[in-house]
């Protein structure tokens, strides 16, 4: 029996971002990432004078890009793409030269001191591939994000790119990435 085709991509609703920084604190314990470094953020944009003050926040993290230069120039292969688009690090394979940190548009990637090697969202695929969330997803309260699989037509990620309009970040560099802001 054939597999079902799988492609996994995120929705964010920045609107809804209280910025409470849930996603982050949730990535970097479920995680174990080190103090100083993160594999998801938020963004702030300032807009205005007082008293006319407006902030707007955009969380941000890997794109899981469908054509990723990060993998590109990997010169051992540690940095690949699984057959449901997720972008990961095999760390055994990783030399620590950086040039997959240089080649993301998106500065999603760390280096990670003690091990010598590159870091960066794995969309929590230890969850993921349980039937889970990840952890980001999960813990946001005000549910900013939405994770799913593109191929799948009765799922929420689908609906929300077939019904509101969105954008992605960097186009222009090819990558094709999977994190869709919603507008």
């Amino acid at each position: 029996m054939a597999m079902k085709k799988r492609r996994y991509a995120l929705v964010i609703d920045s609107r809804k971002c209280i910025n409470c920084k849930a996603c982050a604190v949730a990535c970097k314990a479920e995680n174990e990432v080190p103090i100083g470094n993160f594999r998801n953020w938020i963004n702030e944009e300032h807009q205005g004078e007082y008293p006319k003050l407006r902030i707007d926040f955009e969380p941000e993290q890997c794109h899981h890009c469908e054509h990723p230069s990060c993998v590109r120039v990997c010169p051992t292969g540690a940095s690949w793409q699984r057959k449901d688009g997720v972008v990961l690090v095999a760390e055994d394979d990783c030399i620590g030269c950086r040039y997959c940190m240089i080649a993301c548009p998106y500065d999603a990637r760390y280096f990670h001191e003690e091990s010598g090697t590159v870091h960066k969202c794995t969309f929590c695929t230890h969850r993921i591939d349980g039937g889970v969330l990840p952890a980001c997803v999960e813990t946001c309260p005000s549910k900013v994000r939405v994770f799913g699989d593109l191929e799948d037509p009765a799922s929420r990620i689908h609906e929300l790119l077939s019904t509101r309009r969105h954008h992605v970040k960097e186009p222009q560099t090819g990558n094709g990435p999977q994190l869709y802001y919603l507008v």
